[in-house]
């Protein structure tokens, strides 16, 4: 029960707090050790495909080992001091591996700029979220790239951590948040890290790829409590037909959901590091994007985190009954 109090409890800290800057976070920690070991174990200069892949490989291997280990003392440690310490400690890890107020914020600075600056702001603001070139953009560029990051980051920032969060609590999420940070940092497929970062992102897509799809249909969920703006049938269909467009084999699950509720195309062409990365449509433009788009898309997010957190508490409810109920039935056969 203290895991399920503690869940829910880092939940709610993020909905209220977000991510302070000014606050040390696990994730700058372990940027940190990523950049380290990407200094000490690659040279792209000296070394060949198989050997650059096994460097990257230990790279992986070591960053989530650290993270697991650091997490795992800290929580035994908190626990066997006592109960109520341990779960206000796993409540902070929890909340810590959280992000859905941070990309809201972060999105809705796009938005303010948008609204009440200039484009070249709002290029500015985005290129805060985004991995994409942005000096180029429109303004409806600077839209679509903020809500598509704001449907993908669903996924891999919020409603996936809750997940390894409530079925392996903080060691789980922690592993999961140092693998995912290493894909954003070293998972391009680009001269630098084609090879070096390749087990990252093989990895990264490995434990996304169930989280990825139940983002998707929880996007589709919440149109349903999100009134006229949002279309859950559409959602759906869209969901269907061009889940598959992305390089990544979980990328477009979310887009795609959110492409289809609000009536508009997503993806398309985008430069990345000066190059021109050819990329599918995803959705159908029905109408033209506009700003206010980013705030409905915010909408999505905060349901379907919601909508999962809903999902997370009855499934450790009921585990946790059932291990009671194993435990007692057990015990009276002993005593029998």
């Amino acid at each position: 029960m203290y895991h399920i109090i503690a869940f829910v409890a880092g939940y709610l800290l993020d909905l209220l707090l977000g991510d302070p800057y000014s606050f040390p976070h696990p994730i700058k920690c372990i940027g940190k050790r990523i950049s380290f070991y990407d200094k000490k174990l690659r040279d792209t200069d000296t070394m060949d495909e198989k050997r650059l892949i096994r460097r990257g490989g230990l790279m992986v291997f070591l960053v989530c080992m650290e993270a697991a280990v650091v997490y795992a003392i800290l929580l035994s440690c908190s626990y066997n001091f006592n109960n109520i310490i341990g779960c206000i400690v796993e409540a902070v890890m929890t909340y810590q591996l959280l992000a859905t107020k941070c990309l809201k914020d972060e999105s809705m600075k796009v938005y303010d700029k948008l609204e009440n600056g200039t484009t070249e702001q709002a290029r500015k603001s985005v290129a805060m979220i985004v991995g994409r070139d942005t000096d180029s953009l429109d303004r409806e560029q600077v839209i679509k790239a903020c809500v598509e990051t704001v449907a993908e980051n669903a996924s891999d920032g919020c409603i996936a951590p809750m997940l390894y969060l409530a079925l392996f609590g903080p060691v789980g999420g922690i592993i999961y948040k140092a693998v995912n940070t290493m894909d954003s940092m070293v998972g391009y497929k680009n001269d630098k890290y084609m090879f070096f970062g390749r087990v990252a992102a093989k990895t990264d897509d490995v434990l996304n790829f169930i989280p990825a799809r139940i983002s998707g249909l929880l996007f589709v969920v919440s149109c349903i409590f999100l009134g006229n703006d949002f279309n859950a049938s559409a959602s759906f269909d869209i969901l269907k037909r061009d889940r598959k467009k992305h390089s990544s084999p979980n990328s477009a699950h979310t887009e795609a959901a959110c492409a289809g509720a609000l009536g508009v195309r997503l993806a398309g062409d985008a430069y990345y590091f000066g190059k021109l990365v050819k990329k599918e449509y995803i959705g159908d433009m029905k109408r033209e994007i506009v700003s206010k788009d980013i705030i409905r898309a915010n909408k999505m997010l905060y349901m379907s985190t919601f909508l999962c957190g809903l999902i997370c508490v009855a499934g450790m409810t009921v585990i946790t009954c059932m291990a009671e109920t194993f435990t007692i039935t057990k015990l009276i056969l002993i005593f029998q």
